[in-house]
């Protein structure tokens, strides 16, 4: 019996020794996963808003939710962008389960034209000083409108804004006057205003501010602990910084004027080399470029009307004249790129690009040109260095009789002749005067000796 009862201690001893042991073990984990809970994920958008701006977005919001993270902080910088990426990164913020503050920052920057809906989709709107929002009447993307389509673009446009301000409880009045009328605020402007939640001259004193606020995420009240809360940044990956640098309107040009020198190059001296290669790379990063902003396509079909009279220039020897007349459609072509005609989008920002990259990437085609085509009329004027041609001119001796054809060496060579007058006799001296398919035309030196046909020639 005594056994017994020291085998039951024992088996409960160690049992609660276990138990112990994975309470312990399992402490660490508990503790990481109340801190990933907590934690606070960092995320930057600077630049206009396009695709690749929606698919990071989204990005961020998958992983804060994976992590169970407590709060997203997205700060923005953008004079606008793309519509439909607009609209995407706004159903993704307002379908988000995890709360989002959307941070206009730093001091200086601007949430505009699509900055504007995304501000207003956040679960917390905030602002730094002397930054603002607004400015979102619809610009033009090239295509021409009657009045009554643009008044239903800005209709929808102003309903779009409104429904965004009233889901987050948020100022759907001047919302709506921001599209139609084209209003902006500044950051007291727009918490005066009821557009910003909170103004923060740093993410230090943002998070403090927000420390102890309840959100509404879904239909769920949530409080936000965010003063000690660990923060985790998560920037764009490789792929996505390349895309965001080369969507600047001036890099996207200078890809694109880039393709357009190397394609010229390539022209000038044919072969797939470096000319082939850069173009096609230039281009492919350039369309990519395209494809995140407003782009005026006449503006495109100018600069390759510009192209095409560079080429055809180039092609047909024709000096500056051609040249000159292809300026001036890749000049208007360039001013053109980002400048739409019509409204058609609030979300679209006002890019351009800078006129003096216009002027020198203008210049450079015309220099690189006009040097092609004096170099192509200097080597017309140059004699032939390679092939039958550079034999014309030269003199050498018959090795058979040519009556009227034979053969003859010339600068080391054998060749095949055919005489364009007398007969000449074998070992005579001859010069050449032409081709004659695979034949050199020939006629007498000097010096040489004829003979006559028989038909009396």
């Amino acid at each position: 019996m005594l056994g017994y009862t020291q085998r039951s201690v024992v088996g409960r001893a160690g049992l609660l020794a276990l138990c112990v042991l994975m309470v312990l073990a399992a402490w660490p984990s508990a503790i990481e996963a109340q801190g990933l809970a907590s934690a606070v994920i960092l995320a930057e958008v600077d630049g206009i808003i396009n695709p690749l701006t929606a698919s990071y977005v989204g990005r961020v919001l998958a992983y804060a939710e994976q992590q169970g993270a407590g709060l997203v902080v997205l700060t923005l910088d953008t004079p606008g962008g793309v519509e439909t990426a607009m609209r995407e990164v706004v159903q993704l913020l307002l379908e988000s389960p995890v709360p989002v503050a959307v941070y206009v920052a730093p001091q200086g920057a601007r949430a505009t034209s699509a900055g504007l809906f995304i501000l207003l989709a956040s679960h917390i709107s905030a602002m730094a000083p002397a930054t603002h929002v607004g400015a979102a009447h619809p610009v033009a993307l090239g295509v021409e409108l009657d009045e009554a389509q643009a008044t239903k673009i800005l209709s929808d446009s102003a309903a779009f804004a409104r429904g965004i301000a009233e889901r987050r409880d948020r100022n759907a009045d001047w919302a709506e006057r921001a599209v139609r009328d084209n209003l902006s605020l500044t950051a007291t402007e727009a918490q005066v205003e009821g557009v910003a939640d909170v103004i923060a001259d740093d993410l230090d004193t943002l998070l403090a501010t927000l420390d102890g606020r309840s959100v509404v995420v879904g239909s769920q009240p949530t409080i936000l602990s965010t003063s000690a809360a660990p923060r985790q940044q998560l920037r764009m990956n490789l792929a996505e910084q390349v895309m965001q640098i080369i969507s600047n309107p001036n890099i996207a040009y200078l890809l694109l004027s880039l393709g357009m020198l190397f394609l010229l190059a390539e022209i000038a001296e044919p072969g797939l080399g470096f000319g082939a290669a850069g173009s096609i790379i230039a281009f492919v990063l350039a369309f990519l470029a395209l494809g995140n902003l407003p782009v005026n396509w006449a503006g495109v079909a100018l600069l390759a009307a510009g192209v095409a009279l560079f080429v055809v220039g180039i092609v047909t020897d024709t000096e500056v004249i051609v040249t000159l007349a292809g300026i001036v459609p890749f000049v208007f072509g360039s001013l053109l790129l980002f400048s739409p005609f019509a409204p058609v989008s609030p979300s679209a920002p006002d890019v351009r690009v800078s006129p003096w990259l216009v002027g020198g990437m203008s210049s450079l085609l015309l220099l690189t040109t006009v040097g092609v085509l004096r170099a192509a009329v200097h080597a017309t004027r140059l004699p032939p260095q390679s092939g039958p041609e550079r034999l014309i001119g030269l003199t050498g001796s018959a090795l058979t009789e040519l009556s009227p054809t034979g053969q003859i060496r010339v600068d080391q060579e054998l060749w095949s002749a055919i005489s364009v007058g007398d007969d000449i006799a074998e070992g005579a001296s001859v010069e050449v005067v032409g081709i004659s398919g695979v034949r050199l035309q020939v006629k007498p030196a000097p010096d040489a000796q004829t003979t006559q046909r028989p038909d009396g020639t």
